[in-house]
């Protein structure tokens, strides 16, 4: 992959990152919740996701998932059920304060969080066809493949480290000017409805 070829890719990877969905919502609420730091669990989950993801397409799954009505909905349907599940747990949330030093331990672990992350990602069929779309045009067909797909990776987790990061952030600096429990109350709302509706988008994704 020449130096050109990196570039532009870099740029997808910062708008595919920037993209509003499941997992820039997931951060959020996990950094509002819990602050950044007990959040990275979250983002890191979420980079194994996107591995699987690039593995997936890599080795030709992908197409079977985009060609394969089937799989397509089944994988769908589970990535929309767990939208669901994470706007629920979120629409309940104990509406209190948290410290952001002193963060309840028992309110979400890195294990928990980890998973969350890894889940919201690699249950999403609509991040496959899109890899599945995007990819082939970045990896050059004369050139080993195994170190262009490398190459590809590295980028996206390094960009959306720094665009999850950046999510993660903004919402548990917001968390420290709400302490009221009907404020809480109301952000856990919102980001609990912002969950369903991204399994909602989901529900109606179909591939072209």
């Amino acid at each position: 992959m020449n130096l050109q070829v990196w570039l532009a890719f870099i740029v997808a990877a910062i708008l595919i990152s920037l993209s509003p969905g499941a997992g820039a919502i997931s951060c959020m609420a996990s950094g509002m919740r819990y602050g950044y730091r007990r959040s990275l669990p979250n983002i890191a989950g979420m980079q194994l996701g996107v591995a699987l993801q690039l593995v997936v397409v890599g080795i030709g799954l992908g197409a079977l998932l985009a060609a394969s009505t089937l799989a397509f909905n089944l994988v769908k349907g589970l990535g929309v059920a767990y939208l669901c599940y994470l706007g629920w747990q979120q629409f309940r949330a104990e509406a209190r304060p948290v410290e952001l030093e002193h963060a309840n331990a028992a309110a979400g672990t890195p294990r928990a969080l980890f998973v969350q992350g890894f889940l919201v990602n690699a249950s999403n069929p609509k991040a496959t066809i899109f890899l599945l779309a995007v990819l082939p045009q970045f990896i050059d067909p004369h050139s080993p493949a195994i170190p262009q797909y490398m190459v590809c990776l590295a980028t996206l987790t390094v960009v959306d480290i720094i665009v999850m990061s950046g999510y993660a952030l903004f919402a548990s600096r917001v968390l420290r000017l709400l302490r009221e429990p009907s404020q809480i109350r109301w952000m856990n709302r919102g980001f609990g409805t912002l969950f369903v509706l991204a399994g909602g988008f989901l529900a109606l994704f179909r591939r072209a």
